[in-house]
């Protein structure tokens, strides 16, 4: 009777409820699942990895399996030799572990790897194949299998190892946080909710064609960047820059393109897979992409729409004062102004200080002073050749 009272209680504490809420790693866990991507999760321990993978299972519909890597051998991975009949005739085949048999005949499924950076590195080299292939032995794992795995830092690990090179080269690598908000709320019974993003279908080919742009245009200027193998052992079993890795950051590109997945997003996805140097590099390249073109706005400046983010809009009209620059007519110095004006009632005024000032010492002798300077002189202090002492005053 006791122990049955004991079981209600518990039933009631594991009673909890999901609630859809903003959560970036959340969401580039789910994004990089995906896009069939392998993921391993660092953080520290008790931090919620484990918790974090039962709920995603759970909200995605899909079997749960998990396998702690650091008591298996390897042949639990590569497959234990099995002799048959006749092993000159059929050779010597790999029985596949129980686990893989069930994914296989469950046909889908979250296959989630424990404890990886407790591992020792026999049983990483047998995960190679695993990750990347999608092999178990003679098993090939079906397409509808997801692989997911955890670790904690070699300073916070039981007996830890570091991840080898080529392991840590096949995984998209995010930082897992706890945040306060979310643990207060999810211990009050209610955690946010994994969802797999929505991709528009409309737009399939457009983000593919964004991402491969991104990403060739960066490494076309860039060559340095294709393999960036680091020195430090502990740094190589990270995310790093090397074909593969920039292959999956295209993927991860169109997929969160396709799935209007935030900035925030898209820069923990980038420098998971190919670290934070080359990630922000490729960042910046894809934030010039994303730059109005300056003759567009230059043809139309009483209706042009000006990116929002501070940065991205000192751009664009550094980019307009550059384009006016180059090839300089009184028209296009008088639309630069204009441009200017709207910039200054649509966002902040210090943004227009230095392409105010830099296009005021392109005006050319005998060029009367825009009216439009007027509403500009309040805030920007004008070469005298462009603006006269009564405007400046």
């Amino acid at each position: 009777m006791t122990l049955d009272i004991a079981a209600e209680l518990l039933g009631l504490l594991s009673d909890t409820d999901t609630e859809p809420r903003p959560n970036d790693q959340l969401e580039a866990l789910t994004l990089a699942v995906a896009a069939d991507l392998p993921v391993l999760l660092w953080g520290e321990p008790g931090i919620g990895k484990t918790a974090a993978l039962h709920q995603l299972a759970e909200s995605l519909g899909l079997p749960l399996t998990t396998v702690i890597a650091s008591v298996h051998e390897p042949t639990d991975f590569s497959g234990l030799p099995v002799i048959g009949a006749d092993p000159a005739v059929h050779g010597v085949p790999m029985a596949p572990p129980d686990w893989a048999v069930r994914l296989v005949r469950e046909g889908r499924g979250l296959l989630f790897l424990d404890e990886l950076s407790t591992a020792p590195p026999a049983v990483q080299a047998a995960l190679l194949r695993l990750v990347l292939e999608r092999r178990v032995g003679a098993l090939r794992l079906p397409p509808g299998i997801r692989i997911v795995a955890a670790a904690n830092p070699r300073a916070s690990a039981a007996d830890g190892w570091d991840l080898s090179a080529p392991l840590a080269n096949r995984f998209v690598h995010l930082q897992w946080t706890h945040e306060h908000d979310v643990v207060v709320r999810g211990l009050g019974g209610t955690w946010p909710r994994a969802a797999l993003p929505r991709l528009d279908p409309a737009g399939l080919k457009d983000a593919v064609a964004y991402a491969r742009r991104a990403v060739c245009g960066l490494l076309a200027v860039r060559p340095t960047l294709v393999h960036q193998l680091p020195k430090s052992e502990t740094r190589r079993g990270g995310a790093w820059a090397s074909p593969r890795t920039w292959d999956m950051a295209l993927r991860l590109i169109a997929f969160g393109t396709a799935a209007g997945a935030s900035r925030d997003v898209l820069s923990l996805l980038v420098r998971g897979v190919v670290g934070d140097g080359p990630g922000l590099e490729l960042l910046a390249a894809m934030d010039r992409m994303e730059l109005p073109d300056p003759e567009s706005l230059l043809a139309d400046p009483a209706t042009a729409v000006l990116p929002d983010r501070g940065d991205l809009r000192q751009a664009a009209l550094d980019g307009v004062v550059a384009a006016v620059r180059n090839r300089l007519d009184r028209e296009r110095w008088d639309a630069a102004w204009d441009l200017l004006v709207r910039a200054l009632e649509t966002g902040a005024p210090d943004l227009v200080v230095v392409p105010a000032t830099t296009l005021a010492s392109l005006r050319q002798d005998g060029w009367p002073v825009p009216p439009t300077i007027e509403r500009l002189a309040g805030v920007v202090t004008m070469s005298q050749r462009a603006v006269p002492e009564t405007v400046a005053a």
